[in-house]
């Protein structure tokens, strides 16, 4: 028979690449190609069947938080797993970078920031009551952070699921300023960002989107460039491309004859 089981898990990690690079603020993005920079949902071993989540982030910026996929390894499967989503908004049933509060059974937005972009705290829940995740050895499920693991947040996830017993030890939870949350940025913070921005381009009544100075950009770029390196090597890339035009070939297989 199998047991309840829930699992707190707390994140706060910077970007793979080096740098905040949504949007392609600063390049192409890394093509990366494993969950190993993800935030950990669940991670069980033994039989059994993943039944939710609830997913709180405070983000520290207005660019979206989400677009990172969701990854579920089922009993030890290698990368790529089959259970591989398409982007945050998706795996909560929303979609467009969702600004609304909403409340379904099985999925929901109860809490939504509404100030300054998605700049703030949100939370969002999906239950798989109806469309569990069955494992018979082991589920390891995780999220991006951005596309690719692009942005930085405080993410908090709860997961609920059951299984067999024993289960595999659970981590030690962090002291009470371990749980605390960050301190919450509001548009005064934005000002203190412009004036150091004016202060980065040499002062002056700047509007405060002027471009960069080159200088720091090569560095950027340098750092973003190292990171894909270390990220996706070429032997990976090469794989990606290779699987790329398979499914190209076959859709195109697929395409009615235009003489006809």
């Amino acid at each position: 028979m199998g047991r309840f089981h829930a699992y707190w898990s707390r994140s706060r990690l910077a970007p793979p690449e080096g740098c905040e690079n949504e949007w392609r603020c600063f390049g192409e993005f890394a093509n990366l190609l494993t969950d190993k920079f993800n935030h950990p949902i669940v991670d069980a071993v033994g039989r059994g069947h993943f039944v939710g989540v609830n997913y709180y982030v405070d983000s520290p910026s207005p660019i979206w938080y989400g677009e990172g996929d969701d990854m579920f390894f089922i009993d030890g499967e290698p990368w790529p797993p089959s259970l591989h989503g398409t982007g945050t908004e998706d795996y909560f049933n929303s979609s467009w970078c969702p600004k609304e509060v909403y409340i379904h059974p099985y999925f929901g937005y109860p809490r939504v920031n509404n100030q300054t972009g998605h700049l703030g705290r949100t939370h969002c829940y999906r239950f798989h009551i109806e469309d569990p995740i069955v494992f018979h050895e082991s589920l390891r499920g995780s999220i991006e952070r951005g596309h690719a693991d692009c942005l930085a947040s405080d993410t908090v996830t709860v997961a609920y699921w059951y299984q067999t017993l024993p289960h595999k030890p659970f981590p030690a939870l962090p002291d009470r300023a371990g749980r605390l949350n960050m301190p919450p940025i509001d548009v005064r913070h934005i000002h203190a960002w412009r004036e150091a921005w004016r202060q980065l381009l040499g002062g002056g009544a700047l509007w405060g989107n002027e471009p960069l100075p080159e200088d720091f950009l090569a560095r950027i770029r340098a750092t973003a460039a190292k990171a894909k390196a270390e990220l996706a090597p070429d032997p990976a890339r090469q794989v990606a491309e290779i699987e790329l035009r398979k499914q190209t070939e076959m859709l195109d297989r697929r395409k009615p004859n235009s003489a006809q």
